[in-house]
C-alpha cells in the first residue's frame, strides 16, 4: 500500500485490493458450492446431510473467525506506524489465540455435537450424513483457524493477491478431493455426504501450509519473521485482539444466526416457498460477496491511514468504499431484477417456484442495497478500531427490528415470506443508517486532523 493524493488514485488502490479479496471470497463460497452440489449427486440424504451440518457449522465458524479477522485493521494500523516489530507479535499471538479457539470448538463438538443432532429428530440417514461431514471438518478446524489469521496478516500489509493464487490453486484439489471421498473413486473410501467433511479438512490443511510457507519464506512477509517467537506468549497482544474481535465476532455471529432463524420460521410454508425462498437467499448471498470484499479492503485501507495519522485520506476510503459498495450493488441487483425469472430458472424447472423465486428477487434488490450500506459502514469503523457501539447496533438492529417487524408482517399483515424479507431489509436499512451515524460521529468528534484539534 502507498499514501494516495487524488480520488482516482485511491479508486485505484482500493480496486488492486478489492479484486484478489474478491476472487478469493469466490473461491471460498465455490468449496461450500462443490460440497453441496456433489453431495447432492450422490443422494438426496447425503444433500440434507450436508445442508444440516453447514446450518449448524457457519454461524459457529462465521462468529469465532470474525475474532480472529481483527488482526487485520490491527497489523493495518501497526504498519501504518512503521512499528514491524509490533505486527509480528500480534501475528504471532493471533495464531495462538486461533489455535485455542480451535481446540475448544473440537472438544465442545466431541461433547455436544451427537445431543444438538438428536434435539433436531432427523431422519437416521441425514442424522449420519451430518454427524460425519462435521466430523470430517473438525480435521480441518485448527488449520481454518491460523489460516484465517496468517490471511488477515497478508490483507493488513495490502498484498491480497497472495491469498488469492493460493485459493485458485486449492480449489481443483477441493474438487478433486469431494469427488474421490464422496464417491469412492480411485481406490478412496466412498463416504457419501461425510466425504465433502474431510475433503475440505484436507483443502485447509494445503492452504495452511502453503500461506505458511509463503509467509516464512517470501518478502516482504519473511522480514517480519511470524514463526519465530511462537513460544513466547504475553497476555496484552492477546487481550487488545480480543478487545477488537469479540465484538467483530458477535455482530457476525448475530447476522448469521438471524438469518437462521428466518430460515427455520419459513419452514413453516408450503415447499414451493421454501425452496423459491432458498433460491432467492443463494442469489444475494452470492453477490453479497462483492460488498463483503470492498469492505475487507476498506478495513486495511482505513486502519493504514489512521495509522499513519493521514485522517483525511482515511475518512476519504471510509465514504469511497461506501459508495463504491451501492453503486455496484444498483447495478449487480438491478441486472439479476431485469432478469430475474431466467436467473431464477438455473435453481428450479417448477414453473411456480420459478415465479416465486423471480417475486422474491425484487425484494432482494433492496435488501442487497441495505446490506451494502450496514457492511462498508461497519467495516470503516473497524479500521478505526471502533466496534463495540457497532456492535450494539448491529444486535439492535438484526434482533429487535428486523426479527419482530419480519414476523409482525408476515403474520399480522398477512404477507407471508414477504414479509420476512421486508423485514430484514428494514433491519439491515437501520443497521446501515446507525453505523453511517456512529462513523460520521467518529470522524468530526475522535478522529479530527491534528491541525483542526488546535485551532478548536
Amino acid at each position: 500500500m502507498n499514501q494516495t493524493f487524488s480520488l482516482k488514485e485511491r479508486i485505484k488502490q482500493i480496486i488492486i485490493l478489492l479484486v484478489p479479496i474478491l476472487i478469493t471470497q469466490l473461491s471460498m463460497f465455490s468449496m461450500v458450492f462443490f460440497n453441496t452440489i456433489m453431495s447432492g449427486k450422490y443422494n438426496s440424504s447425503a444433500l440434507a446431510g450436508v445442508a444440516i451440518g453447514a446450518s449448524i457449522w457457519n454461524p459457529v465458524f462465521t462468529g469465532l473467525s470474525g475474532i480472529l479477522l481483527a488482526v487485520s485493521p490491527i497489523v493495518a494500523q501497526r504498519y501504518g506506524e512503521g512499528k514491524k516489530k509490533e505486527v509480528a507479535t500480534v501475528v504471532t499471538h493471533g495464531i495462538l489465540l486461533g489455535f485455542v479457539i480451535a481446540l475448544v470448538v473440537i472438544v465442545f463438538g466431541a461433547l455436544f455435537l451427537n445431543p444438538i443432532l438428536h434435539l433436531m429428530n432427523l431422519p437416521k440417514a441425514v442424522q449420519a450424513t451430518a454427524y460425519k461431514y462435521l466430523v470430517g471438518l473438525g480435521f480441518g478446524i485448527i488449520p481454518l483457524f491460523i489460516f484465517n489469521v496468517l490471511r488477515s496478516f497478508i490483507y493488513g500489509l495490502g498484498k491480497t493477491r497472495v491469498v488469492m493464487v493460493i485459493l485458485l490453486i486449492s480449489l481443483p484439489i477441493n474438487f478433486f478431493l469431494n469427488y474421490v471421498l464422496i464417491f469412492g473413486k480411485l481406490g478412496f473410501p466412498e463416504l457419501g455426504g461425510g466425504g465433502a467433511g474431510f475433503a475440505t479438512s484436507v483443502t485447509y490443511w494445503i492452504i495452511t501450509l502453503m500461506t505458511a510457507y509463503i509467509i516464512h519464506a517470501q518478502r516482504p512477509f519473511s522480514k517480519y519473521r511470524i514463526f519465530v517467537n511462537l513460544k513466547r506468549f504475553s497476555f496484552e497482544p492477546c487481550k487488545e485482539i480480543l478487545k477488537i474481535g469479540v465484538p467483530m465476532g458477535l455482530s457476525t455471529f448475530f447476522e448469521t444466526s438471524m438469518f437462521a432463524i428466518v430460515t427455520l420460521l419459513i419452514s413453516q410454508y408450503n415447499v414451493a416457498t421454501i425452496a423459491s425462498y432458498q433460491s432467492a437467499l443463494n442469489i444475494v448471498s452470492f453477490l453479497y460477496m462483492i460488498p463483503l470484499s470492498v469492505s475487507m479492503a476498506q478495513t486495511v485501507l482505513v486502519g493504514y491511514e489512521v495509522g499513519a495519522n493521514r485522517l483525511k485520506d482515511a475518512k476519504s476510503y471510509s465514504w469511497l468504499g461506501m459508495y463504491l459498495s451501492v453503486f455496484i450493488a444498483l447495478f449487480a441487483g438491478g441486472f439479476v431484477v431485469l432478469f430475474r425469472h431466467e436467473v431464477a430458472g438455473f435453481y428450479s424447472n417448477e414453473p411456480a417456484v420459478i415465479q416465486l423465486t423471480a417475486h422474491f428477487l425484487i425484494y432482494a434488490l433492496f435488501f442487497h442495497i441495505s446490506d451494502a450500506i450496514q457492511v462498508t459502514a461497519q467495516a470503516a469503523l473497524r479500521g478505526y478500531k471502533d466496534v463495540n457501539i457497532a456492535f450494539i447496533m448491529t444486535l439492535i438492529a438484526y434482533w429487535i427490528i428486523c426479527l419482530p417487524f419480519g414476523y409482525f408482517l408476515a403474520h399480522v399483515f398477512h404477507l407471508g415470506a414477504k414479509g420476512f424479507w421486508i423485514g430484514l431489509t428494514i433491519g439491515l436499512l437501520a443497521a446501515g443508517i446507525g453505523l453511517s451515524m456512529r462513523l460520521l460521529y467518529i470522524q468530526r468528534v475522535k478522529f479530527i486532523p491534528a491541525q483542526v484539534r488546535e485551532v478548536g
